[in-house]
């Protein structure tokens, strides 16, 4: 069996509130085994036979309709696909932890739509970026929550949506995985 972290967006932030326990017991009447989470924003870890990523992301967003009543983002990826999140970010190296982010993104965006949304935030603030996998990686220099690169601007530019998760939060889920 493969298994996978599904990283949903919005949850336990704003006021979509969400006890971890609930989600993790509808994944489990899901039929999902070894299902449980880390961190307490949305990220759930489960063993299942493969199947492609999207139809998994499909899978959840109903649920999370359905269930809870709530929209959210999810992205769905194996363990080589975090070991590359981490690894593949340009900004690690030299940025802090909890400033530098995965952003995992909906679909791939092209090299114009990307440029767009880096000529677009130049004016906004200092935040780094680059472009990976059906990813985003962002070095949000001076904090998060004083960068005006939020998740609808991005989603605007590059024409899909995402979750963001920090690098301390990637090694945690990480190391659950392996």
């Amino acid at each position: 069996m493969t298994r996978y972290v599904a990283l949903f967006g919005s949850i336990n932030v704003g006021g979509n509130r969400l006890k971890m326990a609930d989600l993790r017991y509808a994944f489990e009447r899901e039929e999902f085994e070894d299902v449980e989470t880390v961190v307490a924003s949305g990220n759930v870890l489960f063993s299942f036979d493969d199947r492609p990523t999207d139809g998994l992301e499909d899978l959840f967003s109903h649920m999370m309709r359905d269930r809870f009543d709530m929209k959210s983002f999810v992205a769905v990826r194996t363990a080589e696909e975090i070991r590359a999140a981490i690894e593949d970010n340009p900004f690690r190296a030299d940025g802090a932890e909890n400033l530098v982010h995965t952003h995992f993104l909906a679909c791939q965006p092209d090299p114009t739509q990307f440029d767009r949304l880096v000529a677009d935030q130049a004016s906004r603030g200092p935040e780094r970026l680059a472009l990976g996998g059906r990813a985003l990686f962002i070095d949000f220099v001076d904090g998060v929550g004083n960068s005006k690169l939020t998740g609808p601007f991005m989603a605007r530019r590059l024409g899909c949506e995402g979750t963001a998760r920090n690098m301390r939060s990637l090694q945690r889920i990480f190391d659950k995985m392996t």
